[in-house]
């Protein structure tokens, strides 16, 4: 079961980062679809790349729970925190490592994506194998933290917060160009 586990946390990590990156690009290919804003990133904020490890993520959640919910039990709120920990991870060691060196650097912002995403699949791996966070309200509160964030994310797309994590840097804009 441990290295069923293992496989399935593996493609999700391998998953993630592959539609991720796909995703950076999407919104452009579609000569900027609404529909394509919903789920890639419209500009080169931080909060949508933070999109582009939520999405994924999601999707690979709603796959994994089909398919191995009855397994673990408590799947919905290990993934709810996992999530939230990888996708905390980008603007935390982004704004802390262009706050030290006073601009960023493209191969380090490619490298917290990953770390990120290994981040969030190594916390589920090790609690989903625990059985952590198995309660029934933790399963709910972890599907309403999923559903809660899929929400944000398209809100704040078309309409962002007038704060820097939401402001491209490169255009200077928030949200939809």
């Amino acid at each position: 079961m441990r290295r069923k586990l293992f496989f399935w946390e593996l493609g999700g990590f391998l998953f993630t980062g592959a539609l991720g990156t796909l995703l950076h690009f999407v919104y452009e290919w579609s000569g900027g679809s609404a529909l394509a804003a919903w789920f890639s990133a419209v500009n080169e904020s931080t909060w949508e790349h933070m999109k582009l490890l939520f999405v994924p993520l999601f999707l690979f959640s709603v796959v994994q729970i089909c398919l191995l919910g009855r397994n673990y039990p408590n799947l919905l709120a290990v993934r709810a925190l996992s999530v939230l920990t990888g996708v905390a991870l980008i603007p935390v060691l982004f704004y802390t490592y262009t706050g030290i060196l006073g601009r960023n650097i493209n191969w380090v912002d490619i490298s917290i994506f990953f770390a990120a995403d290994l981040a969030a699949f190594a916390l589920d791996f090790a609690l989903l194998r625990r059985g952590k966070l198995s309660g029934r309200w933790m399963q709910i509160l972890g599907l309403a933290v999923l559903w809660g964030l899929a929400f944000c994310f398209v809100w704040c797309t078309f309409r962002p917060v007038y704060l820097p994590l939401w402001r491209d840097p490169v255009t200077g804009i928030y949200g939809i160009p």
